[in-house]
């Protein structure tokens, strides 16, 4: 599930939303008010419970071989994404949705996302995501579940990987 091209998406466990206006979500580190989508390079960061922490990992053109075969491991592919168990029930059984928008009505924000300042109608009815381990392995993004998601973490962020983690004030404690 990711944007055509000239299009952004904003993914929700809400079916019945008709009109996005802009707010300043409770995590916000800014105090702007924003509609917030992705392009199509960072969707499969949204293939997840809303509120469930997880810890992403991709290669860039700077990684290295070595924490390439570090965090994905052989065979592992390009991307890797980790969450805890405790969320494996959520993310195989939550209905995801999908929201299409024009892309040029909205402007880059960051390196992550894309917002728009006014209200947004998306371009038609949201679009039912489906399975969401199948989307992983459709996009060939590992897809790794563990005790606790801080070791992987930690071991990411020191590494030369591209990466991201969400709602990781979710996450279980570090051990």
């Amino acid at each position: 599930m990711r944007p055509a091209p000239g299009e952004v998406l904003h993914f929700s466990e809400d079916p019945a939303i008709e009109r996005f206006a802009p707010h300043v979500a409770a995590t916000a580190q800014q105090p702007e008010a924003y509609v917030w989508a992705v392009d199509a390079a960072r969707a499969p960061d949204y293939w997840f419970p809303r509120q469930c922490p997880r810890a992403m990992a991709w290669v860039t053109p700077d990684t290295l071989d070595a924490d390439r075969e570090r965090i994905c491991g052989p065979g592992g592919g390009e991307r890797v994404h980790a969450i805890e168990f405790g969320w494996l029930d959520a993310l195989r059984t939550t209905r995801l949705y999908a929201y299409r928008f024009a892309a040029s009505e909205f402007r880059p924000f960051r390196a992550h996302a894309q917002v728009a300042e006014a209200t947004v109608v998306p371009l038609g009815p949201p679009e039912p995501v489906g399975d969401l381990v199948e989307c992983h392995a459709r996009a060939g993004i590992q897809l790794r579940v563990l005790a606790n998601l801080w070791a992987f973490w930690d071991a990411v962020t020191a590494s030369t990987m591209g990466f991201s983690g969400i709602r990781l004030r979710n996450a279980a404690p570090r051990p």
